[in-house]
């Protein structure tokens, strides 16, 4: 994918669902949200596996993307980006709930390729970047925080 085309697909974001958020600050998740949320974008805690009430950066942890989306919803926001910080064979069940959403782009961070989701992501009409970092690309691209 060019750059020109992923600026093209991350100046629109406003709000993304980082699923496999971890609480832990030294773990890559959290510090691409930490990020994120720095560069002015919502952030939406995906993690089945913490308990209900856990907050990650002052957000409410969901235990999967239908409410992430219903808690965007609610304040009048809709669920741009679901960024993916699963291992690859973890992917497929995530995309699937992904694709029962309303967001344009799924985002599988570095190290994270699955070929027949990206296809079935494109057949449904939305897009997918592939092994890349969302903190790194928005930095390099957009050149904010």
């Amino acid at each position: 994918m060019q750059d020109d085309e992923l600026i093209a697909l991350l100046k629109p974001i406003k709000t993304v669902a980082i699923v496999g958020l971890s609480p832990r600050d030294d773990r890559p998740s959290h510090d691409v949200a930490r990020y994120l949320q720095a560069a002015g974008l919502r952030i939406m805690p995906v993690n089945p596996t913490l308990p209900a009430g856990t907050t990650i950066l002052g957000e409410t942890v969901q235990p999967d993307l239908s409410s992430a989306e219903a808690v965007l919803a609610a304040e009048g926001l809709a669920l741009d980006v679901v960024d993916i910080f699963r291992r690859s064979e973890d992917v497929p069940p995530i995309v699937e709930q992904a694709l029962q959403t309303q967001a344009g782009l799924i985002w599988l961070q570095l190290g994270i390729r699955n070929e027949a989701v990206a296809a079935a992501v494109t057949t449904a009409g939305r897009r997918i970047v592939m092994d890349r970092c969302l903190k790194i690309e928005w930095r390099r691209l957009l050149g904010s925080t």
